[in-house]
């Protein structure tokens, strides 16, 4: 006897074989991306060692851009060649009074390490002649009176503070040299995008596009506009003022220059100004040294401080205003992350993103 039983047709099989389809796709998207995760982050920790370079050495190029024009004129096009010779230019022109203010540093940073490891910090005892001083005398020897006496009692009650304190001090001595060869490594990378300018040009804007769209272009100008303006009207006001003031210093002869000459430096960025460290200083050598030294390290540290208002209105440039609270944050937070390249890079970035975000919310609410 034949059967005629016929199976009962699957309705649910085409929805399990779309089932099956879409998880097979979501775990071939998931492996994509896990892969592509793995190699960006391996990418990214291979090139780490390079990003503060990398960008300081944008940043150079970006801010003297325009002497590179001009010396490519003069030399009748000749990109590598006038790259050549501006970035050597600048090396000789900031590495020697660098490389002098740095070996300063770490010997002044060394020597006040090991007293902050013994818990030692000495001021010495009031100049008499500081004394005599009409007006400023007495109250000036009344609290330098005050810093020799009580303030040494009152570190020994902190003295493992000091201690921490001294072996921070150490690292950062130690880490100087690598600034320094960070600082050169820089300053080659400027020179070759310099030389590669109009490739380099291009890029920026293909990939301002590709992030922001058809306002990509008034972006990256922006971008440009920023770097150049705050590189040059802050920091290099700020890089010339402390190398001055180091310079000079230096010259009449103040204890640990080279700590001054950076506080100096690390001032000069945030905006709050050298004046700070200079006027104690003048003070100190019209206390401790000849007249004639007082009076030219007085006009020495008076030029250096009205510096900031020729020098700033020149190279700040118009239309690029960025709160003086962003710059210092920027600063701070950079020095805090990277060290003293960290005070430069961090207080660019911080800017650019500030106007980039300053940009992007006028675009939002004008669409509305």
């Amino acid at each position: 006897m034949t059967s005629n039983f016929v199976p009962p047709p699957h309705d649910n099989l085409p929805s399990k074989v779309a089932e099956t389809d879409l998880s097979s796709k979501v775990a071939e998207i998931v492996i994509r991306l896990g892969v592509l995760a793995i190699v960006l982050v391996w990418c990214f920790q291979i090139l780490q060692p390079f990003i503060i370079p990398l960008v300081w050495g944008i940043i150079i190029a970006v801010a003297i851009h325009p002497l590179f024009l001009m010396l490519r004129n003069l030399l009748g096009n000749r990109r590598v060649i006038a790259a050549t010779l501006l970035i050597t230019a600048l090396l000789v022109l900031l590495m020697v009074p660098t490389v002098m203010l740095t070996k300063l540093l770490v010997q002044n940073v060394v020597t006040l390490a090991e007293q902050f490891l013994h818990g030692e910090v000495i001021i010495p005892p009031t100049p008499e002649a500081i004394r005599n001083w009409p007006l400023i005398g007495e109250p000036i020897a009344k609290m330098w009176d005050l810093a020799s006496t009580n303030l040494i009692e009152a570190l020994k009650l902190v003295q493992p503070q000091l201690r921490a304190a001294g072996v921070w001090l150490i690292n950062a001595a130690a880490s100087a040299g690598m600034g320094i060869i960070i600082f050169i490594a820089a300053f080659v990378i400027a020179g070759i995008l310099l030389a590669y300018s109009e490739s380099s040009y291009q890029l920026a804007h293909s990939i301002s596009r590709r992030l922001v769209g058809e306002r990509g272009d008034d972006f990256a100008n922006l971008a440009e506009a920023t770097i150049r303006s705050v590189a040059r009207g802050v920091l290099g006001v700020a890089v010339i003022q402390a190398l001055l003031a180091g310079l000079g210093f230096i010259f009449a002869g103040v204890p640990a220059a080279g700590i001054w000459a950076l506080l100096c430096l690390i001032l000069a960025v945030v905006q709050i100004g050298v004046g700070i460290i200079v006027v104690p200083a003048i003070i100190y050598v019209f206390a401790t040294g000849d007249t004639l030294t007082a009076v030219i390290f007085l006009i020495w540290n008076a030029m250096i401080m009205l510096l900031d208002n020729v020098l700033k209105p020149l190279l700040l440039g118009r239309g690029v205003g960025v709160p003086m609270a962003v710059i210092f944050l920027g600063a701070i937070g950079g020095l805090l992350m990277s060290g003293i390249v960290g005070l430069f890079v961090g207080a660019i970035v911080l800017a650019l993103g500030y106007k980039l975000f300053q940009v992007w919310l006028n675009m939002k609410s004008m669409s509305h």
